[in-house]
C-alpha cells in the first residue's frame, strides 16, 4: 500500500485505499477497519490525498508537503488531539506547524480533518513522501524538452478496424394505385379484447 493509493471519499469519514474503479463507481478499503466495500459514483465523490492542495497567503501546497512538517516536528510540537482540543488550540498548532496557513481559507473543520488523517496515515506507515518529492522537483522546462517513449508490445497484432454500422433507413411507403386495396392492419389485439 503506497500513499498516492490512498482517497478521501465524500460523505464517508476516514480514509481509503483505492482497489479498483468501476464505470459505475470504485471498491475501497477503509484504512481504520479494513472492510472493503462498493463505493457507487452517483453517491460519493473520491478524491485521491495525492491532488489535494492546501491554502496558504503564497502558492498553495499539497497536502503531504503539510503531513511531511508534521512528522518533522513531531518531536518538538506535540500533535493535538482533534475530538479533545479547542478550536483556538487547532489553529495555534498549525500555525506553529506551517505559518504560512491561509486562516481565511483553511477552516478549523479542515485542520481537524488533517489531523485525523494524519494519525490515520502515521498508524498505517504511510508517512513516507520520498516518492512523490522528485515529481515535484523536476523543473517544468525538463519535462517538456524529453521526447515521449513508446512502448513496445512484443505480440502485438495489428488491430481490425470494424466497419461503421450503417444508419438504417425505413422504406418509403409506395402511394396505392388506383383500384389497388392497401393492406390491412393488424387487428388481433383489439378483437380479442372485444370477445
Amino acid at each position: 500500500m503506497e500513499y498516492r493509493e490512498i482517497v478521501s471519499v465524500t460523505q464517508l469519514g476516514g480514509l481509503y485505499q483505492l482497489l479498483a474503479t468501476k464505470s459505475d463507481g470504485a471498491i475501497v478499503r477503509n484504512l481504520a477497519d479494513r472492510t472493503t466495500k462498493f463505493i457507487s459514483a452517483r453517491l460519493h465523490n473520491v478524491t485521491p490525498l495525492e491532488s489535494i492542495e492546501v491554502y496558504t497567503t503564497g502558492d498553495n501546497v499539497r497536502l503531504h508537503e503539510v503531513f511531511q512538517k508534521m512528522k518533522d516536528q513531531e518531536t518538538t510540537i506535540p500533535l493535538v488531539d482533534p475530538k479533545k482540543a479547542d478550536n483556538n488550540v487547532i489553529k495555534h498548532y498549525f500555525k506553529s506547524i506551517f505559518p504560512e496557513f491561509d486562516e481565511e481559507r483553511v477552516y478549523v473543520s479542515d485542520m481537524k480533518k488533517m489531523l485525523k488523517w494524519f494519525e490515520l496515515l502515521k498508524s498505517n506507515d504511510l508517512l513516507n513522501f520520498e516518492a512523490l518529492k522528485p515529481q515535484a522537483e523536476t523543473p517544468a522546462e525538463e519535462v517538456k524538452a524529453e521526447p515521449k517513449k513508446e512502448k513496445k508490445t512484443e505480440a502485438a497484432e495489428p488491430t481490425e478496424e470494424k466497419p461503421a454500422k450503417k444508419a438504417r433507413t425505413k422504406k418509403a411507403v409506395e402511394p396505392a394505385a388506383e383500384g389497388e386495396e392497401k393492406p390491412a392492419k393488424k387487428t388481433a389485439t383489439r378483437k380479442k379484447k372485444e370477445d
